[in-house]
Formats: structure tokens, sequence, C-alpha cells
């Protein structure tokens, strides 16, 4: 009896064992078609959007089409996004951008040039001159835009220089300054910072960078070329807090986002154009 016990239960583990090796086969066999098992340079999502941008502008032919340059951050990015790429499901502003920028009406034909993470020191450098020292992203003659769309300045409200309002408002500034002096001929549609999810940051950094923006806009230096669109309030509910629908994350717009922005951005546009007749 122990005999005939023993042999049956060798010959439990051999079947044990050898549906395990079969499945550890098949695992190991499919595990050659994973991108984790093969040697790839590290391309960090930035990255290629400046190349995309890179080849963007130096594309003439293209370029005599385009009416209006998106400038900015992951903020004015995230429009030519539908899924997220990073966490499945979210939706962001492509479809929104497709039907009213992406050339559909040829009035508000764009190029976006927003790139996630940017500071303004950063978008600084990329619309630098290539002859002095930048990326020249702006260097291109047949880019000859009707407005810049601009919103920047929240990423220099992390890791911030002190006094926070007053670098992140002095960057914003001298990023106006560095467009009109790249493209004197376009007008600037500046555009006020979203709020955040986190009422502290609103009331110490955005809202009074907001105020500032909005009377630069109407100084001596700016009022000739800009016009000002303060999209804060479409953002926050009756009691001033961001309407967390219209975000995904308490900073980036959703799709729901993105269209309440292009509602109020193409009639912007629309006024700008008939006031300048």
């Amino acid at each position: 009896m122990r005999t005939t016990a023993i042999i049956g239960l060798l010959a439990t583990l051999c079947v044990a064992l050898s549906a395990a090796g079969a499945l550890l086969g098949t695992t190991s066999a499919a595990a050659a078609d994973f991108a984790s098992t093969r040697p790839a340079a590290r391309v960090e999502y930035w990255q290629q959007r400046q190349a995309t941008i890179d080849a963007q502008v130096a594309d003439a032919a293209s370029l005599r089409a385009v009416k209006l340059v998106f400038v900015g951050d992951s903020i004015t990015d995230f429009w030519l996004l539908g899924d997220d790429p990073w966490i499945p499901g979210r939706l962001h502003g492509r479809a929104v951008w497709d039907a009213s920028f992406g050339g559909a009406v040829p009035q508000n034909h764009a190029l976006n040039i927003g790139i996630s993470g940017d500071r303004t020191e950063h978008l600084l450098h990329r619309i630098l001159p290539k002859a002095q020292g930048g990326l020249g992203q702006l260097d291109n003659p047949a880019l000859a835009p009707e407005f810049f769309v601009l919103m920047v300045g929240i990423n220099n409200s992390y890791a911030p220089e002190m006094p926070v309002a007053d670098s992140v408002y002095a960057g914003v500034v001298a990023v106006m300054r560095a467009l009109h002096a790249r493209k004197p001929g376009a007008r600037l549609l500046l555009q006020s910072i979203l709020p955040t999810a986190e009422p502290a940051r609103d009331a110490a950094v955005v809202k009074p960078v907001n105020a500032r923006l909005a009377a630069l806009a109407r100084s001596d230096e700016f009022a000739g070329f800009t016009i000002w669109l303060d999209l804060y309030p479409a953002f926050v509910d009756k009691q001033g807090r961001q309407r967390a629908r219209l975000f995904v994350d308490g900073l980036h717009p959703s799709e729901a986002g993105y269209t309440v922005w292009r509602d109020r951005l193409v009639p912007a546009l629309a006024a700008a154009r008939a006031a300048a007749q």
C-alpha cells in the first residue's frame, strides 16, 4: 500500500511539474515580445514633443497656412492629446482641437508649440533665435501668425524662486516681450492662468499674477498688440473653487475643460478681428 501511494504521489508531482514547465515555457516564449526585454534608449515625452515641433517649424509650406500659434506648457500641449498616454481613460483636448484649430476652420488653423513641463525659462530658450543660442522655433520666415495664443507660468510656482508671484509674473512678461520681438506683426492673445485644485496656490500666486497680467495687457507697452482673455471665472464654481469635472487631475483640463476653453477663445479671436477692422 505504501509503495502504491508513493507511486501515485510521484505521478501527481510529475503531472504538476510538467504543467508548470509548460506554463513557464509559454511565459518565457512570450517574454521575447515584451518591450521590457529589449534594450532601448530613454526618450522622455518632452523630447518627443520638441522633436515634433522642430520638424513642424522647418516645414515652410505648412507654416504658411498657420494663423494661430499656441504657446505654453502641458496645459497648452495637451490640446493635442486624446487618450492620456499615462493614465488610460482620461481624455484631453484632441477632439476639440481637431474640430476648431486643426485646419477645418482656416482662419483658426493653428500650430501648437506647448511642451509639458516647460517653465517660462525653457520656453524662452525654445523661441530664442538659433543665432543667439536658442532652438529658434520661431525663426522660419514662413511662419507669420495672426495671433500668439499664450498661457504659461504655473510650472514656475513649483520648486519656485522667491517671491513666487513676482517670479511667475516676470517670467510671463519676458515671454510676452520675446514673442513680440520675434514676430512683431502678430498680436498676442494673453490668457489668464487657470485655477488649480489648491486654494492656497491660487490665492498666493494664480489670482495675483492674473490681476497683474490683466493690467499689463492694458499698459502702454502692450495695449497696441495684446488682447486679454480671463478664463479663470469659467473654471471655478460660485464659491471660487476649481470645477473638478473640467480637470483630470486638479491641474490639466479634461475634454470638457478644453471645450469650455475653446468656447471662450474662439469668440475672443473673432472679437479681436472685428475690432481691428
